[in-house]
């Protein structure tokens, strides 16, 4: 069955719990005990409703505050269609659980609560779903019982965040008004909205096309571990295994590993469902080879007419998610990239991103808490990458902090500006 990994994403309150307990509860994804539970819970807070957000709110502090702090993950099932969702949390200070959540997302939903607006939060959720790649997004103006399903309020949110997102790279955005408490547009269509004539959410959820969103054409394996099992009955078995960032392998293909430049042929593809004719993006496998190479951890698997970049020198733009430590300058971090970890330092910050009008800041010398900027990054080993515009695994890295072992930086590998 096909699935699909999407994220909820938006500011604090705007109904990102709520919406995906709808669905779970809507398409009939949750046993009988765990309502019975949220039921029971919901009762004994005084609540005059079945608060659906408890679905995914597990953190007891969470339930206590009624927010989402950590990255909540679900899984349901309809049909048509596999799901993984990952509830991120709204709040600034857990921005950096919501780039976890949203970083391998197929598709972002944005939460709008239709009384508010567009606010920083969702402005800056829009921009980081942008950064990071996530190929499709869909503006959910959620309780429009609220605001008495008023069709003008509707438009007024949509034409403000077009407005806003002119300059994102957004490639493929649906707009959607709904009421997650009241089930509106969710899984079945409202006849509280009769003004609207799109599809309901699950709808769109079920039939989204994704098929064409993976980078198919530039073969990328970055080598995770060697295989050497040294059993009696193979004890010349030598695979490496890792994960399909790009591009499909096939028995049979050539290959170049880098950085060594070393040629061979793919004489073998195993998996955990046995042995494959063909291996695609997000598969993970064990290769082997025609010849006895010199391969290890971080390096990569590619064709010799299609290779990834190589260089110490990078661009890149960069979140900065440690709340203790703004950047610093000439600090050397570890870099952590596909399966490679390097050492590093920013050199130059060229510009900070204002999250609320895009505008680009020159002449800053540190990036702070969820600030956005881009910068120059120079590495003691050279990085195997790809625009992260090309592949979003090949492109991206995280800077983590030496002394503290924190994660500092989460950012996105880009071509050097002309």
């Amino acid at each position: 069955m096909q699935r699909l990994h999407f994220a909820t994403v938006g500011s604090v309150d705007d109904g990102k719990s709520t919406l995906i307990g709808r669905l779970l509860y809507d398409s009939k994804s949750i046993f009988e005990d765990q309502l019975e539970h949220i039921e029971a819970v919901s009762k004994r807070r005084g609540d005059d409703y079945v608060d659906l957000s408890l679905l995914t709110d597990g953190l007891r502090a969470e339930r206590e505050q009624s927010i989402t702090i950590d990255v909540a993950y679900r899984y349901f099932a309809t049909p048509k269609r596999g799901f993984i969702i990952a509830d991120c949390p709204g709040h600034i200070q857990y921005t950096r659980n919501m780039i976890t959540g949203a970083s391998n997302a197929d598709l972002a939903i944005v939460l709008v609560d239709a009384r508010a607006g567009i606010v920083e939060q969702t402005r800056r959720h829009s921009l980081l779903v942008s950064l990071l790649g996530v190929p499709h997004l869909v503006i959910c103006v959620n309780k429009m019982d609220l605001v008495n399903y008023d069709l003008e309020v509707f438009n007024n949110i949509r034409q403000e965040f077009e407005n806003f997102a002119a300059r994102l790279d957004l490639r493929d955005v649906t707009f959607l008004p709904i009421s997650a408490l009241a089930g509106d547009n969710v899984v079945s269509r409202s006849a509280n909205m009769p003004w609207f004539e799109g599809s309901t959410l699950l709808h769109h959820l079920e039939n989204i096309y994704t098929a064409s969103d993976s980078n198919r054409i530039d073969t990328r394996f970055p080598v995770q571990y060697v295989i050497r099992p040294q059993r009696a009955d193979n004890p010349d078995y030598r695979g490496y295994a890792g994960r399909v960032a790009g591009g499909v392998m096939r028995v049979g293909d050539e290959i170049m590993v880098m950085p060594s430049g070393l040629t061979s042929t793919i004489t073998a593809i195993d998996s955990p469902d046995g042995p494959l004719t063909q291996a695609e993006p997000g598969q993970a496998v064990t290769i082997l080879l025609a010849d006895d190479l010199s391969i290890t951890r971080g390096d990569m698997i590619c064709r010799p007419t299609n290779r990834p970049r190589s260089s110490q020198e990078l661009e890149a733009m960069l979140c900065w998610m440690d709340d203790a430590a703004p950047l610093q300058i000439d600090k050397i971090y570890s870099i952590k990239h596909t399966t490679k970890l390097a050492r590093g330092k920013i050199s130059d910050v060229l510009y900070r991103l204002d999250i609320n009008n895009l505008h680009r800041e020159p002449n800053i010398k540190e990036l702070k808490f969820n600030e956005i900027g881009r910068v120059t990054l120079h590495t003691t080993s050279p990085l195997l990458f790809d625009d992260y515009h090309q592949n979003r695994t090949t492109g991206s890295f995280i800077l983590i902090d030496e002394s503290t072992g924190q994660t500092a930086a989460a950012g996105m590998l880009l071509s050097p500006r002309s």
